[in-house]
């Protein structure tokens, strides 16, 4: 006579139940992985506005990469962007301070700019132009010049307001690229120069719309 077999478990009597914890399981390892790419790899962000005009324009989604900040910090360094590249940063606080904490309440909680200066570095706006000093150009240089591509595309030519200030250590000053009149809320005109924690990272490329499909 042949032995009697092992009991089946209760996951064999129940497969139905077997197949909810697989797909509990798979649904929650998916998350996990959209969170920590999120967080680490890179986000996408819609662009509100037109301070950004000609380079981005309203309701365009963008890709930042968040991967050159997240080794950054890995490795205990302050993440730096480079001059003239698009930036999302965090908004300050309600009061408008530019702390480190995390924003909550603010409408616009996460903003997109053009970096124009350094720590140490005077930056000027008179007469509708832009200008930087430092100690490699210590009469001045005009940046808009290397990234205006064309009159539809890049920083537009004037520049609104009257401004001469040397950036604080640890801050950034930005500039939407629309800067005439009060197009663009930005270093110039409120929002102040932004420490570099507030940094999200970089543009890589524009997803949508994808006939205007572009990297960064």
């Amino acid at each position: 006579m042949e032995k009697a077999s092992k009991s089946a478990t209760f996951l064999q009597r129940h497969p139905i139940v077997k197949d909810l914890i697989s797909l509990v399981v798979f649904v929650g390892a998916v998350a996990l992985g959209t969170l920590l790419l999120n967080t680490f790899v890179f986000r996408s962000y819609n662009v509100v506005g037109g301070s950004m005009e000609n380079t981005l324009l309203n309701d365009d989604r963008v890709i930042v990469n968040r991967l050159t900040v997240s080794w950054s910090h890995f490795l205990s360094r302050e993440y730096v962007p480079k001059r003239g590249q698009i930036i999302v940063f965090a908004n300050g606080d309600s009061s408008g301070a530019m702390t480190c904490s995390a924003p909550t309440g603010i409408q616009d909680q996460y903003i997109i700019k053009r970096v124009i200066a350094f720590p140490g570095e005077r930056v000027t706006v008179k007469s509708g132009v832009m200008t930087i000093y430092n100690d490699e150009y210590p009469e001045g240089f005009i940046y808009d010049k290397e990234w205006r591509v064309s009159s539809e595309d890049g920083p537009k030519e004037y520049t609104s307001g009257e401004v001469d200030l040397i950036v604080p250590e640890g801050e950034l000053f930005v500039s939407g690229d629309n800067r005439e009149g009060s197009n663009s809320y930005d270093s110039r005109n409120g929002l102040g120069t932004i420490p570099y924690c507030r940094v999200v990272g970089p543009i890589t490329f524009r997803l949508f719309p994808i006939n205007r499909f572009r990297f960064f």
